[in-house]
C-alpha cells in the first residue's frame, strides 16, 4: 500500500512538471510574439516619457500652535483667543489639516492668481505651459459658467494678433474687447516685459470650479508625524517657480484666514463698546450739565464740614454701588443683544462678559459655530441640512447663554439694592445736613456713577484693541514652499519597467485567451484525455502540394511515418484473411484520401498487392488526386450485371503493386449503393486479388455511409487533424470505440506540427536537409 501510495506521488509529480513544461514549451514557441510586444511597448514608454510634460513636487512646512503637544508658539500665545478655541476646541494639526484642505481656500488662491487662465507654447510637437506669458488675457465679462475653451494665439504683426478657438477666428489689436461664446468678453494685454515671438501660443481658460478642483487633487497636506505639531504640504505641478508660488498663496490666505477668525471677536466686542461709549458719554455729559447748574442756581461754592463728612463717609458704598450700576448696565445691554432677533447672527462680543468660567465656554462655542457657518454659507444655503443643525446648536446656546445672563442679573440687581440701602443708611445716620447738600450729594452720586461706567468702557476698548494688536496666526512657516530639483513624473525608468511589463502580459494573455478559446485538437495529450481510442499512427504536416509524398519522396519524415504506421497495422491484420482497411473521420478535409494514397503506396513498396476503393459516392475525391478517369467505376458495378470486376479494377502508375476502384458516376442514393446485394461479392472477390484493400469511406460525423462499410473491414483507422478536428468530435469516436460498432478502431493523427503537437515529436528530414531563410523561419513562428 505504502509503494502504491509512493508511486501515485511520483506520478503526480512527474503531471506537473509536464504541465509546467508544456506551459513553458508553448511560451517559447511564440518568443517572436514576446519581442514584437516588448519592442513596441517600449517604444510606446520612450514616447510617453518623451512628450509628456514633467511634474515636479514643491513642499513646505508648517509648525502649528497645538497646546496638545506643547509647542513654543502655543506657551507665547497661550492666554490670547486662538483659531481651535474659535472653532469650539483646543487647536489640533488634524483641525488645521482639515481647513488647509478646504475647497473654499483654493478657490481664494485660484481667484487671486487667475490659475483658471492657463498658457502655454508649441514646442518640439507638444505644447508647453508658460508661467510669464508675452500677454495677458482678461476676462472682462465673464458668463456664469465658462466652458473650458482652448485658445490659439498668432501674432499677425507687432500690434496685431490672431485669436482663434471653436467656431471663432479673428485679427484684433492689443486691448481690443470681444466675445466668445461660452467664456464672455475678453481682451489681451500685451506684456512689454517679454517678447512675442511667431510661435504658435494656447490659452486655456476653464471655470473657477474645474480648476479648483484640478489643483485640490495635486495637493497633498498630512501630518507626518503625530508627535509632533507638524503640517507638510505638498503641491505636483509642472513649472516649479509657479508651484512654489501657488503654495506660498495657499499659505497666505491661509495665515490671513486665522486671523481674520481671531479678530473677529474682537471687532465685534469693539464694535460694542465703541456704541456704548457714545450712550455713556451723551448721560454722562447731560449729568454734568445738571450739576454745574445745581451748583450754579443755589450758589453752593462749598460745602459744610458735615457734608463733608457725609461725602467721605459714604465715599467707599457710593464706589461699589457704581460699580455694581456697571455691572448691571453692562448685562442688560448682554440681555438686549441677545434677544435681538434681527442681529443675533453677530459674534458675542468677549470682553465684556461676567468672570463665569462656565458662561465663558458657552460664549466661546457660540462664536465658534457663528463663524463655522458664515463659512459654510459660501457654499451653502440656508436650507442646507448642515446649515439648519448649525442654527438649532446656535439656538440652543443661546437660549443657554440667556438663562445665564438672567441669574447673573439677579445677582447683580440683588447686590446693586443692598449697596444702595446702606448707601441710604449711612446718609440718614447724618442729620441737619441742608436740603440742597443732600439733593447736590445724589446728583454727584449719579454721575460718579456714569464716570466709573464710562472708564470701565474705555478700559475695555483699550484691552480689546492690544489685544487684536497681539494676535498672531496659529501656524508658522519653518520650511518656505521649495520645488525638487528633478520631477517627479513621468519616471523614465518606471514607464520603462511598465512598459516591459505590459509587454509580457499582452502576448502572454493573448496565447492563454486563443488557448482557453481553441476548440480543436492540438496534441496527443488531449486525444487521449478525451477517447480510449489508441492512437496507431501521426503523420506529420505535408508542406508540399504533392499528395504521393511516400512516391516521391521516399526519405522524407512522413514516408517514415506511413512505414510506422504499416508495422502498426501488422498488429492489427494478425491472419492473411484479414486484409480490409477502413478510412473514415469526423468530418472532409481532414486527409483520408491522402491517407490513403501513401499508406497503400507503403503498403505496395513492401512487394503487397493493394487495391483502393473510392467509396465516398458522395464526395469523391481521390481519382481526381491520382489522375485516373472516373466514367466506370463502383456505382456502375452495383448498377450493372454486365460491369465484370476487371473493368473497374485500374492499375497506377505510381507503384505495379497498387489499383483503384474509383467511385464511379454518383448515384442518387448513396446509402442503398453501398448496401447493395453485389457488394459483399465484390468484396469477397477483391479480397482473393489483393492482399491490402484500403477503403477511403464518407466522414462518419456526417452520415452513416462509413458504418455501412464497417462489417466489411479488419480494422478501422478514425483520421483526427490537428487543428482541425473539433475536441467535442472525439465523442463520435469514442462512442463507436464503447459501443464496437467498428471493428479494430483505431486514430491517425494526421498534419501535424511538432511544436504544436509535442515536443521531441517527428523524425526530422531523414537523410535530407531543407535550405529555409532566416526570416522565412521568423515569420513562420
Amino acid at each position: 500500500m505504502n509503494s502504491n501510495l509512493e508511486m501515485n506521488k511520483v506520478q503526480a509529480k512527474d503531471e506537473i512538471d509536464i504541465n509546467f513544461k508544456d506551459i513553458f514549451n508553448k511560451l517559447s514557441d511564440k518568443w517572436s510574439w514576446f519581442l514584437i510586444s516588448v519592442l513596441i511597448c517600449l517604444f510606446a514608454a520612450f514616447i510617453y516619457g518623451r512628450y509628456t510634460a514633467p511634474s515636479y513636487q514643491i513642499k513646505a512646512k508648517l509648525i502649528v500652535n497645538d497646546d496638545q503637544k506643547g509647542s513654543g508658539i502655543g506657551k507665547q500665545a497661550g492666554s490670547l483667543m486662538d483659531l481651535g478655541g474659535i472653532m469650539g476646541a483646543k487647536n489640533s494639526v488634524d483641525n488645521e489639516v482639515e481647513i488647509l484642505k478646504t475647497r473654499f481656500l483654493m478657490e481664494q488662491v485660484v481667484r487671486e492668481m487667475q490659475l483658471n487662465i492657463v498658457y502655454a507654447k508649441k514646442t518640439d510637437f507638444v505644447s508647453r505651459e508658460l508661467y510669464q506669458a508675452p500677454f495677458k488675457v482678461n476676462i472682462i465679462k465673464g458668463v456664469d459658467t465658462i466652458v473650458t475653451t482652448k485658445l490659439d494665439v498668432i501674432k499677425v504683426s507687432s500690434n496685431k494678433i490672431l485669436v482663434s478657438a471653436k467656431s471663432f477666428k479673428k485679427e484684433v489689436t492689443w486691448n481690443e474687447p470681444f466675445r466668445i461664446n461660452g467664456i464672455g468678453v475678453l481682451c489681451i494685454e500685451q506684456n512689454v516685459s517679454k517678447q512675442l515671438d511667431n510661435s504658435e501660443y494656447y490659452v486655456s481658460i476653464s471655470s473657477i470650479d474645474s480648476r479648483v478642483a484640478f489643483l485640490m487633487s495635486q495637493l497633498s497636506v498630512g501630518a507626518s508625524n503625530k508627535q509632533v505639531s507638524m503640517i507638510d504640504l505638498k503641491l505636483s505641478y509642472p513649472l516649479p517657480n509657479k508651484g512654489e508660488d501657488i503654495l506660498n498663496t495657499i499659505i497666505k490666505k491661509y495665515t490671513q484666514s486665522n486671523l481674520n477668525d481671531k479678530n473677529a471677536v474682537a471687532d465685534s466686542t469693539y464694535r460694542f463698546i465703541k456704541e456704548r461709549l457714545n450712550v455713556i458719554a451723551s448721560e454722562l455729559g447731560d449729568v454734568e450739565n445738571k450739576v454745574e447748574t445745581f451748583k450754579q442756581r443755589n450758589k453752593l461754592a462749598d460745602m459744610s464740614e458735615q457734608g463733608k463728612l457725609l461725602v467721605q463717609n459714604s465715599g467707599d458704598f457710593a464706589s461699589e454701588l457704581a460699580k455694581a450700576e456697571t455691572q448691571v448696565s453692562v448685562i442688560n445691554e448682554l440681555e438686549k443683544y441677545l434677544k435681538d432677533n434681527v442681529n443675533n447672527k453677530r459674534v458675542f462680543p468677549s470682553s465684556l462678559i461676567p468672570q463665569d468660567m462656565v458662561f465663558a465656554n458657552i460664549m466661546e462655542h457660540y462664536n465658534s459655530l457663528l463663524i463655522e457657518r458664515e463659512k459654510q454659507l459660501l457654499g451653502l444655503t440656508e436650507q442646507s441640512p448642515f446649515i439648519q443643525n448649525i442654527d438649532q446648536q446656535i439656538r440652543e446656546l443661546r437660549g443657554n447663554m440667556l438663562s445665564n445672563i438672567q441669574s447673573t442679573k439677579k445677582t447683580a440687581l440683588l447686590n446693586r439694592d443692598k449697596l444702595r440701602r446702606q448707601l441710604n443708611s449711612a446718609e440718614n445716620q447724618i442729620s441737619g445736613v441742608p436740603q440742597i447738600e443732600k439733593n447736590y450729594l445724589k446728583l454727584a452720586r449719579n454721575q460718579q456713577i456714569k464716570q466709573e461706567l464710562y472708564i470701565f468702557l474705555m478700559q475695555k476698548a483699550e484691552e480689546t484693541a492690544i489685544s487684536k494688536t497681539a494676535n498672531i496666526s496659529i501656524a508658522k512657516t519653518i520650511d518656505p514652499p521649495k520645488s525638487d530639483v528633478f520631477p517627479i513624473s513621468p519616471k523614465k525608468s518606471f514607464f520603462y519597467l511598465i512598459g516591459l511589463i505590459i509587454g509580457l502580459i499582452i502576448p502572454l494573455g493573448l496565447i492563454f485567451a486563443l488557448d482557453f478559446l481553441n476548440t480543436s485538437i492540438k496534441t496527443k495529450e488531449e486525444i487521449t484525455a478525451l477517447t480510449n481510442v489508441p492512437i496507431i499512427g501521426e503523420i506529420s504536416h505535408n508542406a508540399s502540394d504533392d499528395n504521393l509524398i511516400v512516391a516521391n519522396q521516399s526519405r522524407s519524415a512522413i514516408s517514415e511515418q506511413f512505414r510506422a504506421l504499416r508495422t502498426n497495422l501488422s498488429f492489427y491484420l494478425k491472419t492473411e484473411n484479414e486484409k480490409v482497411i477502413l478510412l473514415t473521420s469526423s468530418m472532409s478535409g481532414e486527409g483520408k484520401s491522402f491517407t490513403a494514397i501513401n499508406l497503400g503506396n507503403i503498403l505496395a513498396l513492401a512487394g503487397k498487392k493493394v487495391l483502393l476503393m473510392e467509396l465516398d459516392l458522395r464526395k469523391p475525391g481521390l481519382y481526381a488526386k491520382l489522375n485516373v478517369q472516373n466514367d466506370i467505376g463502383f456505382s456502375n458495378f452495383t448498377i450493372s450485371p454486365a460491369i465484370k470486376l476487371v473493368d473497374i479494377v485500374k492499375p497506377l502508375s505510381i507503384n505495379k503493386n497498387l489499383f483503384i476502384v474509383s467511385s464511379g458516376p454518383l448515384p442518387p442514393n448513396p446509402a442503398e449503393t453501398l448496401i447493395n446485394e453485389h457488394v459483399p461479392k465484390l468484396i469477397e472477390e477483391l479480397k482473393k486479388e489483393f492482399d491490402y484493400i484500403i477503403m477511403d469511406a464518407p466522414p462518419v460525423g456526417i452520415i452513416a455511409d462509413a458504418q455501412l462499410l464497417s462489417r466489411y473491414a479488419d480494422v478501422t483507422l478514425y483520421l483526427v487533424r490537428q487543428k482541425i478536428t473539433q475536441k467535442d468530435q472525439l465523442k463520435i469516436v469514442e462512442d463507436l470505440y464503447q459501443t464496437k460498432k467498428m471493428k479494430n478502431l483505431g486514430i491517425i493523427v494526421n498534419d501535424i506540427i511538432s511544436k504544436y503537437y509535442g515536443y521531441g515529436y517527428g523524425y526530422g528530414n531523414y537523410g535530407q536537409s531543407a535550405d529555409v531563410k532566416w526570416y522565412q523561419k521568423f515569420f513562420k513562428k
